[in-house]
């Protein structure tokens, strides 16, 4: 089978991608293209189409005298895309429990059992990353293919915002593991659907209240 090699502004969409999420390029960070060109060895043309398609997905601005930069995210911002999340997520998880295996629900336990132990010592990344995991068993089964590469895709954006809700409401952590008990106690019980989406978009809604009364702090950039 023959490998289709990258274009070049496949390349450095990629490239430049990888780093926003890593946060090497944190928000407000100016690209500039003749060295992002300089370092993949290519010329501007392919570094501006990459950049194009970077903003359309809102992950680059434009500012009048200052080129591209990196997209600075506001708390209203980062509430709106919760919200979203909140909403997909809650119905893939409704479509997706009917479909939910005896061991897919122990290994949510698991992963739930994982996380209470982690909020003795709270390590926000930590807890985030193991939250991920959690959620994405219990959606994980989703017959709509369409619904879940949005739930991804709006995955991603979170992602690059902050590293950590719950850096900033740890208190919030805890709150969340026993929502979490609920959530899986519904699935196992065959509750109806839409009772398992309130419950579940219900589940994240509370970590967007959490965010606005903890004072709706910044990312850290």
């Amino acid at each position: 089978m023959a490998v289709v090699e990258q274009s070049k502004t496949e390349r450095a969409y990629e490239w430049i991608k990888e780093r926003i999420h890593s946060h090497e390029f944190a928000p407000g960070h100016r690209l500039v293209l003749s060295s992002i060109a300089d370092e993949l060895s290519v010329s501007p043309v392919p570094i501006r189409e990459a950049i194009r398609q970077l903003e359309a997905e809102g992950l680059v601005t434009f500012a009048r005298n200052v080129g591209a930069r990196v997209t600075m995210i506001e708390p209203e911002r980062y509430s709106n895309l919760m919200e979203s999340v909140a909403v997909l997520e809650g119905v893939a998880t409704a479509l997706s429990a009917p479909h939910l295996s005896a061991d897919a629900i122990t290994e949510a336990r698991e992963l739930n059992a994982k996380l209470e132990y982690s909020t003795t010592n709270l390590d926000p990344v930590e807890f985030t990353e193991l939250n991920k995991q959690f959620h994405q068993v219990l959606f994980s089964q989703c017959p709509n293919e369409h619904l879940l590469n949005l739930v991804y895709s709006e995955w991603e954006r979170l992602d690059y915002v902050r590293e950590s809700t719950f850096a900033f409401v740890p208190m919030r952590a805890l709150a969340s593991v026993r929502e979490h008990e609920q959530i899986v106690a519904l699935i196992e019980a065959g509750a109806e659907g839409s009772y398992v989406e309130k419950v579940a978009r219900q589940h994240r809604l509370n970590t967007i209240e959490a965010y606005k009364a903890s004072g709706g702090s910044k990312p850290n950039t």
